[in-house]
């Protein structure tokens, strides 16, 4: 009896490892396809709107998601952080109280969020009047987000991350479909060319984003009721003497948001400050308002749309971390708290490091692929600003590990010290350089670079665990570096022969995808069980064994 009890604890950990694999890869997956689809839809809008459309939407898009955050974003992690620790110490019924008054919060909290943008709207974008329509179309979705993050936080509690997945794909092709339609009508009447033209058309594409969130919330409100039985048999089943207040559970949450909402505030105020000192500052050096909103329109339609891409890869592991990490931590089980530690960082570190070095490479070609007539600018300003992905995904990655285990206020107090020195940086290199763009390039590197360093400080001052350097970091950045120069040599081969950009940045990337997965098992000499712990293990594992490149 003694064994078979030792051989369930071994085995437990194992099953926990596996499904903290599975639901971080697909809430990646989900992540990146919802993102996929969301840059597919940016290449017909921008024919429609373009660069100064894409201005004006994204100035209101900037306030708006800054109020977004504050409001009702932070919701999904308090929630799901509070409910996993109440499951894990088996509390089913304070879980659910805990999910009844994050109801009452989002509701109240979304409501007037809502109710307040739409009336001061012309002063939130004062310095674009033009987008003061796109923000008042945007008001309402603040209000509908409540709903769709409060559930999509209490299923991931549970550890399923499915129906967050599926409604972010929904959410995303309502947000596509509506988005191009909407601007195309709205701007039709117009002259194109013209700042009518892209003003209407830009408030036709912030349409898109309110039809998704209602999209999202009807596919979300299903999978609930699916999974509703499931969850008030376990609450009817909780004999636990420990039943907690609601005015106690309501101060734990209101604890629990504060601090994330003061995160999510300077996170955010981050995108809303640099526009507005950008606009700013160019409207003081005399710079054309359409020039400022069509630098502003390539900076948030363009270059942020390709760098967010792979960032959602860090977002959705961060994510899928909350709740494993929490129930570990609370638990006193510092081994797996310290193996979901290394093994988000190296699955976020193993996709993302390959995308900035892909976008960077290939920045041209795939410009030139999505938005037909892209200014050039945008082509130089991957290329320097690629690598703000790989610090933008450490420091969100981080950022969840600090909230998992407790310390929720650290991600604040390093962003807050890497947005002071962010915002007089970039205000001196728009005011003394002729940079524009680059400024913004430059800026925002250097920002998610101090982010990164400083959360890294914080989460080794309360971990006491050692990250396995050469399968994180080093194996990836090898197997990128060549995986490069294979994506850019067959690039210019392909192009030379057929002449097709599409079909060569397509055949480039195939080809460096099969190499990055060759070269970084062959780098990273991983063992049959860490190749098991990856999503598709076992598919991984038989193409490893053929190639001889599983270290026993």
């Amino acid at each position: 009896m003694q064994n078979d009890n030792e051989k369930k604890k071994i085995k437990k950990p194992s099953g926990i490892r596996t499904n903290f694999a599975f639901q971080a890869a697909v809430l990646a997956g989900a992540g990146i396809l919802s993102r996929v689809i969301g840059l597919l839809y940016r290449s017909p809008l921008f024919q429609i709107i373009g660069d100064e459309g894409n201005g004006y939407y994204g100035t209101a898009y900037a306030i708006y998601s800054m109020i977004l955050m504050i409001a009702t974003y932070s919701i999904p992690t308090a929630v799901s952080k509070i409910i996993s620790g109440k499951l894990a110490l088996g509390e089913y019924r304070n879980a659910r109280r805990v999910f009844k008054c994050a109801f009452i919060y989002v509701v109240s909290v979304g409501l007037v969020a809502a109710v307040l943008t739409f009336a001061f709207a012309p002063a939130l974008v004062k310095e674009q009047p033009n987008a003061i329509l796109s923000l008042q179309i945007l008001a309402p979705t603040i209000f509908l987000s409540g709903f769709l993050a409060i559930y999509r936080g209490y299923l991931q509690a549970y550890k399923t991350m499915i129906p967050t997945s599926i409604s972010q794909i929904i959410e995303q092709i309502a947000n596509a479909v509506v988005s191009v339609l909407a601007a195309y009508l709205m701007s039709r009447p117009f002259v194109p060319g013209t700042s009518e033209h892209a003003k209407y058309g830009a408030a036709g594409s912030a349409m898109g984003t309110g039809a998704g969130v209602l999209c999202g919330i009807i596919y979300i409100l299903i999978a609930y009721a699916g999974r509703r039985k499931e969850i008030m048999e376990t609450v009817e089943s909780d004999v636990s003497s420990n039943v907690e207040s609601y005015g106690k559970l309501f101060r734990q949450i209101v604890m629990i948001v504060t601090p994330i909402i003061i995160a999510a505030f300077v996170y955010n105020i981050t995108t809303t400050v640099d526009m507005k000192i950008f606009y700013n500052v160019l409207n003081s050096k005399n710079v054309d308002r359409v020039e400022s909103a069509n630098l502003y329109g390539i900076f948030s339609g363009q270059y942020m749309v390709l760098i967010n891409l792979p960032v959602s890869i860090a977002s959705a592991v961060g994510t899928t971390l909350i709740p494993n990490i929490s129930g570990a931590f609370t638990k006193g089980d510092k081994a797996e708290t310290n193996h979901v530690y290394n093994q988000s960082m190296s699955i976020t570190m193993m996709v993302t490091i390959p995308c900035a070095v892909g976008i960077g490479v290939l920045s041209e070609p795939i410009i030139t692929l999505l938005f037909r007539g892209a200014d050039p600018l945008v082509f130089k300003a991957l290329t320097a600003g690629c690598i703000s992905v790989v610090f933008y995904s450490l420091s969100t990655l981080t950022n969840s590990i600090l909230q998992g285990i407790g310390k929720v206020m650290e991600p604040v107090k390093n962003a807050t010290l890497a947005l002071l020195i962010h915002l007089v940086f970039l205000a001196a290199i728009l005011k003394f350089t002729d940079a524009k763009l680059f400024g913004l390039v430059a800026a925002t590197i250097l920002y998610s670079l101090l982010a990164c360093i400083f959360n890294h400080i914080s989460v080794s001052k309360y971990m006491s665990t050692k990250l396995n350097v050469k399968k994180i970091y080093l194996a990836p950045a090898v197997a990128s570096i060549f995986m490069g120069i294979v994506a850019w040599g067959s690039y210019q081969i392909f192009y030379h022969l057929i002449h097709m950009n599409s079909v060569s940045v397509v055949l480039a990337i195939l080809l460096a995808v099969i190499f990055y997965a060759a070269a970084i098992l062959a780098v990273g000499g991983y063992t049959k069980e860490e190749i098991l712990a990856m999503p598709k293990g076992t598919l991984i594992l038989k193409l490893a064994e053929k190639l001889h490149l599983v270290r026993e």
